[in-house]
């Protein structure tokens, strides 16, 4: 009798797990869309590593509880639109989308998924959001600096390293990014508050370098400064080796650019920006909308030296910039 007891309980409780804990539907696994100017190159992925890194320790791991689709732009920003329209057609539950073109390529493919911009220029100039403290739309995230005020501290270190230098060559890449123009005015207005004369330069593809450099050379620039065009990022190698070549001194915004023999960089950390990213990812799939969310600004700056390039230059860095650098290649 107590066995035909203990057997209609089991079955009485194997027929109500459905109802319960056994009933429990699987953990939703959300689709995130990463968008990005670059390319699967190591430079860009240190950054991303960043990112992943910070999603992983807000408890989202990557093929368990969320999948990342992948598309690079390899720095061309007529690529964007294109693969923007497919993470949208693939109903990504969040668009994660850097620099600037990006984030503004994923939002003029969506107005309604959530789109987390990764080191942003001037987002309320551009029309990516209304305000830092209330995006107001379907973007949110993080801006690569301050405002455009930090090309001024370029031309400040540049000035300090080379302290002859009176005109300052600039390399940019017309109609690769929205914002440029207001890259390109704070550059002007730091110039005048310094005494240094632009030489404005163009250079749209790889085959126009060596003319640039040719008309700087020409027009005895001192030093150049390039503000961080995604396509001149990709082939920073040739350009340092130019600048050497023409014993210019040269800074640029990422740390790249001196790791391939460029002079100097300054600018915000790209891996604390995009890792910060992740915390805006989290929070929208958590239930927070982007309208809500404010744009948060970098705090940690980084300022890296090539001393063996500095040597190649004949120029010797003043102990001031050293002691404040972040990383010093010997």
């Amino acid at each position: 009798m107590r066995s035909r007891i203990l057997a209609l309980a089991t079955a009485l409780l194997i027929l109500a797990a459905p109802c319960g804990a056994l009933a429990q539907p699987p953990a939703k696994v959300y689709r995130l869309g990463y968008l990005s100017m670059g390319s699967t190159g190591s430079s860009y992925l240190r950054p991303l590593d960043a990112f992943r890194q910070g999603l992983l320790e807000l408890g989202w791991v990557e093929g368990k509880n969320i999948v990342i689709e992948y598309r690079w732009a390899e720095g061309r920003t007529d690529q964007l639109p294109r693969l923007a329209e497919e993470l949208v057609r693939l109903k990504v539950d969040v668009i994660a989308a850097g620099p600037t073109p990006a984030a503004i390529a994923a939002r003029n493919a969506t107005r309604t998924i959530p789109i987390v911009g990764m080191s942003l220029v001037e987002p309320v100039a551009v029309g990516l959001i209304q305000s830092l403290s209330r995006p107001g739309g379907n973007v949110t995230g993080t801006t690569y600096g301050v405002d455009t005020g930090i090309f001024g501290k370029q031309l400040e270190l540049l000035r300090e390293v080379a302290p002859k230098v009176q005109r300052v060559a600039v390399l940019t890449n017309p109609g690769n990014s929205p914002s440029q123009p207001l890259i390109l005015d704070g550059i002007k207005t730091a110039a005048r508050s310094l005494g240094l004369q632009l030489q404005m330069l163009e250079a749209r593809q790889p085959g126009e370098f060596d003319a640039a450099f040719a008309a700087m050379s020409a027009h005895r620039a001192g030093a150049v400064l390039l503000p961080g065009d995604p396509m001149h990022f990709l082939h920073r190698e040739q350009l340092a080796n130019l600048a050497v070549k023409s014993r210019l001194p040269s800074m640029s915004t990422q740390w790249q650019w001196v790791e391939a023999g460029g002079l100097l960089s300054y600018g915000p950390s790209l891996p604390d920006v995009y890792r910060r990213a992740a915390t805006y990812v989290d929070k929208i799939l958590k239930g927070a909308k982007p309208a809500d969310i404010p744009v948060e600004q970098p705090t940690k700056f980084e300022l890296v030296v090539n001393l063996k390039t500095a040597r190649a230059l004949g120029l010797v860095i003043p102990p001031s910039v050293l002691a404040r650098a972040d990383e010093v290649i010997r």
